[in-house]
């Protein structure tokens, strides 16, 4: 099981499908590890009673139907499927609308998604999910690229409130790929994930909402950043070393 972890940390984002399978057939008694341990690109599912676009992911699946997070129906319909207590889907209808505002302000579109439901331990688990689709026939705005998306995966295990103060745990992950293929830049592809993990404690007088949004808006700064340095910055480091632009190359005097 180490193994196939370590392996699947290494494989570019748009094979880890393939290789998930690989694993589940070589694996078949870790399955339940695999499928909850290892992140994979977000699909895209329409509810088509609210005309809105939904993210799967393994938090709003039951089987083989994923609950939307609008109508709060399983798609395909299932029956006795879980669903969040009444409370906390009026929190999580309140998350969708908020999240679905951060959204637009740093992304400049895209889909997201939030899901909710209860824990063992009196509390409650958050899932935000972004997906954006940067490619030309996608919903970037810039059209730069041939193929791009960027899937962002929050997930934050809220305690039980004790005096006013709850522990708020986030695990997030990032993956990225960047492909593009014009006379400019050439053919060029860019892919990776990364993962971080913060906990605090944060009094809940201004509402776990609030508390979730100000963990992701600054664990989503830390992670752009990282991204920026290591996967761009070595990028450039390295295609600036064996191919240097023209203007610092000098030629020998004849």
């Amino acid at each position: 099981m180490e193994a196939a972890m370590g392996l699947m940390r290494r494989i570019p984002p748009k094979h880890t499908e393939t290789a998930l399978s690989a694993l589940l057939s070589l694996l078949p008694h870790h399955s339940s590890d695999l499928l909850s341990q290892v992140d994979q690109p977000l699909q895209v599912l329409c509810d088509m009673e609210y005309g809105k676009e939904f993210i799967l992911c393994e938090y709003n699946r039951d089987a083989d139907s994923y609950r939307s997070p609008w109508s709060n129906k399983y798609h395909p319909p299932l029956e006795d499927a879980p669903q969040p207590s009444p409370e906390l889907r009026k929190l999580e209808v309140e998350a969708n609308e908020v999240f679905a505002i951060y959204r637009d302000q740093y992304y400049e579109g895209g889909i997201s998604s939030v899901y909710m439901w209860e824990d063992e331990n009196e509390g409650f688990v958050a899932c935000f999910l972004i997906k954006k689709d940067g490619s030309k026939s996608g919903h970037g705005r810039r059209g730069y690229l041939q193929e791009g998306a960027w899937d962002a995966i929050h997930v934050i295990e809220v305690g039980p409130e004790e005096e006013g103060i709850a522990q708020y745990c986030l695990t997030s992950t990032v993956m990225l790929t960047l492909t593009t293929d014009n006379e400019s830049s050439g053919s060029f592809n860019l892919s990776g994930s990364i993962r971080r993990q913060m906990s605090m404690k944060l009094s809940v007088s201004d509402g776990h909402l609030c508390n979730m949004g100000k963990m992701i808006e600054e664990m989503e700064g830390k992670l752009r950043n990282s991204l920026d340095q290591v996967y761009f910055g070595k990028t450039k480091e390295m295609v600036c070393t064996l191919r240097p632009p023209a203007e610092l190359v000098t030629l020998p005097d004849s």
